[in-house]
C-alpha cells in the first residue's frame, strides 16, 4: 500500500495511496444510502364517516343567469347588481342550509360580468355555488 520512490537528490519519498480508502469509502456510501428507510409522503383527508345517514331533503337551487350584454337573471327574473346583493347576502344567510347557486353564464357572456358575480358572491358569503352549461363550451 505504499509506495516508495527516490528523489534527485537520494531522500526517499514517502506518500500513501488514497485509493483504495477512497473506495471503502464509496462503499460505505452506498450501504449507508441503500439501507436507509425510504420516506413516504402521506396526504391525511379527514373523510366522512360511513355511517351516516344520507340527506332527506333536496337543495335548493337557484338558477343564476349572465346574458351576453351584462344582464343578471336570478331564476328566470332579470335582477340588477343592487337586488342581485340582496338576494345573494339572503341565500348566504339561509339556515340551515344555504341554497345552491347554479351560474349558467351564456356563451357570449364577458369573463368581467362573471367575475363580478361571483366576487360579488364570495364577498357575501355565498358557499354553495357552481357552473352549469359547461357542455355549450365544448367544441367537436
Amino acid at each position: 500500500m505504499a509506495m516508495s520512490s527516490s528523489q534527485a537528490d537520494g531522500e526517499v519519498l514517502v506518500d500513501i495511496n488514497t485509493t483504495p480508502l477512497i473506495d471503502v469509502m464509496l462503499v460505505l456510501l452506498t450501504l449507508l444510502i441503500l439501507t436507509l428507510p425510504i420516506q413516504t409522503h402521506a396526504v391525511k383527508l379527514d373523510m366522512p364517516r360511513p355511517n351516516q345517514a344520507p340527506l332527506t331533503t333536496e337543495p335548493v337551487v337557484v338558477a343564476l343567469g349572465v346574458d351576453f350584454d351584462g344582464s343578471i337573471t336570478w331564476n328566470g327574473e332579470k335582477v340588477d347588481r343592487d337586488a342581485l346583493d340582496s338576494k345573494l347576502l339572503e341565500a348566504a344567510t339561509t339556515k340551515p342550509t344555504p341554497p345552491e347557486i347554479q351560474i349558467d353564464p351564456n356563451r357570449l357572456a364577458k369573463y368581467d360580468a362573471i367575475a363580478m358575480v361571483l366576487a360579488d358572491a364570495q364577498h357575501l358569503g355565498v358557499t354553495h355555488i357552481g357552473f352549469t352549461g359547461i357542455d355549450q363550451y365544448n367544441q367537436d
